[in-house]
């Protein structure tokens, strides 16, 4: 992975100018909650690929739409219930009257927060929470500690996760491609295994870089058996698990150029879990733009829509890793 000079590069989203993450969990719950924040208003587009999806706003990245721009994307835990973390989301936004105008105060902005669940409300937890889940004052924490630094494993709204049998968690990554800056932040929570059956092998093992999921290596002359390491043994209904994250370019990009980044992307996921994209999971990858230079060369979107699908396997593999140490 080629560094900028001007840059020490340090292999999560937040090597991708233009951009903070917040984070915030609680321990007893088992959940939390993870926020990107785009330092102005920026271009996304969103592909869902998963069957049991939980989303919002996600109607508003439609091409065509009269929003193209959002102040903020959201990734929650407790299924259902951590969709309310974006309204924690909108009110710290709106208080600081970041979002979209309709008109002068005391008229309030509309802040635009697209949002994803994943679920982790059968992690032992304590799910006990009355009529006061606690997702909307996870949304204001995570926001109030949003900085340049983060913290992988299980931190924010991969606190609770699980992928396949094992610990899932916050992973992220980043990527130079051509003269752009391209990075992911995924919560793992996925149905499918991140292991090559019947070993510690990661099925996203040829792309990692400086042995950051700890440089195992498939066994000589490695066979392919039916895992039995996965969620499918015990999970009968969709939404019970997914993998939800956002993948960040230095470039200004369409929204247009954006879903094309968005559905590369979820290529990731396969690379590092399978089975993916099944009914069980909810897999729902947003992808934005930060920087000022346009890319109008095709074959260079591609190019970063590859780099794009190797930092979320990437990502999604340093989840794991990382929430089990």
């Amino acid at each position: 992975m080629p560094l900028r000079k001007e840059q020490v590069m340090i292999n999560t989203i937040l090597d991708v100018n233009g951009i903070t993450i917040g984070q915030a969990h609680d321990d007893e719950v088992r959940t939390g909650v993870t926020v990107v924040l785009p330092d102005k208003p920026a271009n996304c587009s969103v592909d869902v690929r998963g069957g049991g999806p939980g989303t919002r706003e996600i109607d508003a990245l439609n091409d065509g739409g009269l929003i193209d721009k959002v102040h903020a994307i959201c990734l929650s835990g407790g299924s259902v219930y951590g969709l309310a973390a974006a309204d924690g989301v909108c009110a710290w936004l709106g208080e600081k009257r970041l979002g979209y105008e309709v008109g002068p105060s005391p008229i309030p902005v509309s802040p635009i927060v697209p949002s994803a669940i994943l679920f982790d409300n059968a992690n032992g937890g304590d799910k006990n929470w009355g009529i006061t889940p606690p997702f909307r004052n996870l949304g204001v924490l995570a926001c109030e500690s949003a900085s340049k630094q983060m913290d992988l494993g299980k931190i924010g709204a991969g606190y609770g996760a699980m992928s396949g049998i094992y610990n899932g968690g916050v992973g992220s990554a980043s990527e130079v491609c051509k003269e752009f800056t391209v990075g992911a932040i995924v919560a793992a929570n996925s149905v499918g295994s991140p292991y090559m059956p019947e070993t510690k092998c990661p099925w996203a093992w040829p792309y990692e870089i400086n042995n950051e999921f700890g440089g195992m290596r498939p066994p000589e002359n490695y066979k392919y058996t039916t895992p039995d390491d996965t969620k499918l043994s015990f999970l009968n209904t969709p939404g019970q698990s997914t993998v939800i994250g956002v993948v960040a370019v230095e470039a200004n990009l369409t929204q247009k150029q954006l879903k094309r980044i968005a559905i590369m992307a979820q290529d990731g996921i396969a690379m590092a879990v399978q089975p993916s994209h099944t009914p069980l999971d909810g897999d729902t990858i947003f992808a934005i733009s930060t920087g000022h230079k346009p890319c109008d060369n095709p074959a260079i979107l591609s190019e970063l829509g590859s780099a794009a699908a190797r930092c979320v396997a990437r990502s999604l593999m340093r989840a794991v890793y990382e929430a089990s140490k």
